[in-house]
Order: structure tokens, then C-alpha cells, then sequence
């Protein structure tokens, strides 16, 4: 839609004002558009969407949630868009550790190596491991999340005044951004907010919701938080049967910045990013693997298919206009239940000998 639809969309919500005559043909503008555009049939769903809304019975709080969220999601689709192909790294914390503390600086030196690297950094914009790894990352590499908050949550001396500063009024919202723009997180101890959004990231990773994507928990050298909240995890819930044996695998626990990092540039040696297509997961690779490299993966995760075999492939049809169509490809009838040996799967693509200077590159996309 066009900006001034946006921008008139701003100025009702805080306003409360009687739609204007330009705000109506705006509308009818956009639905005028909506044949020409790559995206209209989605758009148009919005649409149909709203209007069955303004003909239900809702509360003036339900409307304000609509309006809000959306609100959130325009801030954030507009300032990641420019950003797309570059990979990014969230970094969770604690807001409350201070400076002196092992944890920070190990933070500040994880997203400056990470940023470095070629990766971004995210953080929630808060203090403390937040604004470790802002610094680290510095003002260029970094975006910050913010949270609106009576208390404890004012943006951090890096990101204060910064474009890729993003307010957000709701969690949800903020929490649908770091898992959408995320291709990595390292999650420092804390509170209950980096509890929440440990189990929040293995859950949505555990059902297929978010895409795979390596998960990483740092601690001090010699630091146990880590190590207990795993010790939890085996013992509490593995033992009675809550989670499978396999969904540790989606997580990696270490006390180096070294291990950390290797641990995320060895999930992208050989993987790029998948999709689903016809019921098949397609997993697209940044070199070819050739015959007998496939033949390893059949041998070794066979149990995670439904039927047929893993195999090598081109692009399919509905992607010959996608800016991966030129990358090999591997396609399968996944389970969509072993998300912990899909991520086996594809630490073990980068462990297949193949060799070429893309390999190199894991923060592009």
C-alpha cells in the first residue's frame, strides 16, 4: 500500500478522526491495484479479513489490539526489509547484569567477533547483556527491539536515537520479529524474560513454527546456570517421556566464545535456508553435494522421512522467480516431528568434505 495510506492510518489511530477523503481513496486506490501487485491475493485477505471484522460485534479493546499490532508489524517489515540478506544474531539476557560481571563482557566480545564476522546483532535495547551486546556489536551492526515498559526498559546508550531502534507495545509482536529475523541466538543467563524467551524459541523450533536455526547457550568459563537448566531438561522432563531424546539436539551449551561461534558458522557452512513445497521439505544448499554425499544422508536419516528418499534437485517451479532459484537443492518427505535430527541433518551437511567459497560466507543469505 502506498505511504500515505500508512501514514493516514497513523494519524486516526491517534487521533480517532472521521475517515478522511483521502484516506477513502487511498482505499480505493489500493483495491484498484491489488491485480498488479506480486502479493495481492495476500493483501486482498486483509482486506476481506477487516471488513468481516467491522461486521462482528468487538470490543473498543479488541480494535485497539488490531490497530497496535499492526502498528508493530509495519515498524518492524519496514526497517528489517533493507536488511534481508544479511544474517543476523539475537542476543538474550539478562537486562540486570552489571558492566564488572564475566557475562557482560563475555557478551560485548561474542557480538563484536559475531558482527565482525559479517552477522547483525539484535537485542531487546535494554541494559545489561542487552547493551553488552549493542556495544559489542556497535551502532552500525545493531538493532535494537524495545519494549514499552513502566519500569526497567529504557534503550541503551548505543541504540538511543538510531533508525534500527524499534518500539514495540506488545510482546508478541516483538518476540514474532526476533524469531522471524533471527538466524541465530545466543542466550546469556537471566531472569524470567530469557527463560521465557529460551523455552519460547525451542518450542516454536520444536513444532516447525520457526524455521531451523542454530541455538546457543553461553556461560561463564567454569558457570553452571547453563548446565543446571539442561540437567533440568534431561532430568524432569526427558526421563518421563515430555520431550524426545532428539530435541536436545536443538540447543548447544558452552562456556566458550570460540565454541559459540564455530557452533553457528558450522550450522551455515553447507545450509542455506528451506521452504515446503507439495509436502516436501526443500532444503537449498550453498554448493552441490553430489551422489555419494546423499547416499550418506539416506543411510544416516532415513528415520526422519515418511516415504521416498532424500534427493538432490534443482528448483522447483514456483521458484524459478526466487532470488535462491540458481542454489542446489535437496528434497524430502520430512515427518515434520524429528526437528532435532533435521538440525543433526544439517550440522552434518557442513561435515561432507565440499568446498567453495560461498562455504566462506555463512552471515549472507
Amino acid at each position: 500500500m502506498t505511504n500515505s495510506f500508512s501514514q493516514s492510518g497513523k494519524s486516526l489511530s491517534k487521533h480517532h478522526r472521521q475517515p478522511s477523503q483521502s484516506l477513502r481513496s487511498d482505499v480505493l486506490d489500493a483495491l484498484s491495484r491489488l491485480p498488479d501487485l506480486e502479493n495481492g491475493a495476500l493483501i486482498e485477505e486483509i482486506f476481506e479479513t477487516l471488513v468481516r471484522m467491522t461486521q462482528q460485534e468487538a470490543e473498543r479493546l479488541d480494535w485497539k489490539i488490531l490497530s497496535r499490532s499492526l502498528l508493530d508489524m509495519e515498524i518492524g517489515f519496514q526497517a528489517f526489509y533493507p536488511y534481508r540478506h544479511t544474517r543476523k544474531v539475537t542476543v538474550f539476557g539478562s537486562a540486570r547484569t552489571p558492566s564488572d560481571r564475566p557475562e557482560y563482557q563475555m557478551a560485548v566480545e561474542f557480538a563484536r567477533r559475531v558482527s565482525e564476522e559479517g552477522f547483525m546483532v539484535m537485542t531487546g535495547a535494554g541494559g545489561g547483556i542487552m547493551q553488552a551486546g549493542n556495544e559489542g556489536a556497535g551502532r552500525d551492526r545493531s538493532f535494537g527491539l524495545n519494549i514499552q515498559l513502566p519500569f526497567e526498559q529504557g534503550a541503551n546508550p548505543t541504540m538511543t536515537g538510531d533508525t534500527k531502534l524499534l518500539d514495540f507495545r506488545y510482546f508478541f509482536t516483538r518476540k514474532l520479529f526476533f524469531l522471524k529475523e533471527s538466524d541465530a541466538i545466543a542466550l546469556f543467563p537471566g531472569g524470567f524474560g530469557t527463560q521465557d524467551e529460551a523455552f519460547e524459541s525451542l518450542t516454536l523450533i520444536q513444532t516447525g513454527k520457526a524455521t531451523p536455526l542454530p541455538l546457543v547457550l553461553i556461560d561463564r568459563p567454569g558457570g553452571d546456570y547453563w548446565k543446571s537448566w539442561d540437567h533440568y531438561l534431561r532430568n524432569r522432563l526427558l526421563d518421563q517421556g515430555l520431550i524426545s531424546p532428539d530435541d536436545t539436539s536443538l540447543y548447544h551449551l558452552t562456556d566458550s566464545i570460540d565454541d559459540a561461534i564455530k557452533s553457528i558458522e558450522d550450522f551455515y557452512r553447507m545450509y542455506h535456508s528451506s521452504r515446503y513445497i507439495d509436502n516436501q521439505l526443500v532444503i537449498r544448499l550453498k554448493a552441490p553435494l553430489g551422489a555419494d554425499a546423499v547416499d550418506q544422508l539416506n543411510e544416516k536419516f532415513e528415520d526422519i522421512l515418511t516415504k521416498g528418499t532424500i534427493r538432490e534437485v534443482s528448483a522447483f517451479s514456483v521458484e524459478q522467480d526466487d532470488e535462491t532459484a540458481s542454489l542446489p537443492r535437496l528434497a524430502l518427505y520430512f515427518n515434520q516431528r524429528s526437528q532435532g535430527r533435521l538440525h543433526e541433518m544439517i550440522r552434518f551437511l557442513g561435515k561432507l568434505g565440499v568446498s567453495c567459497d560461498e562455504v566462506q560466507h555463512p552471515e549472507k543469505k
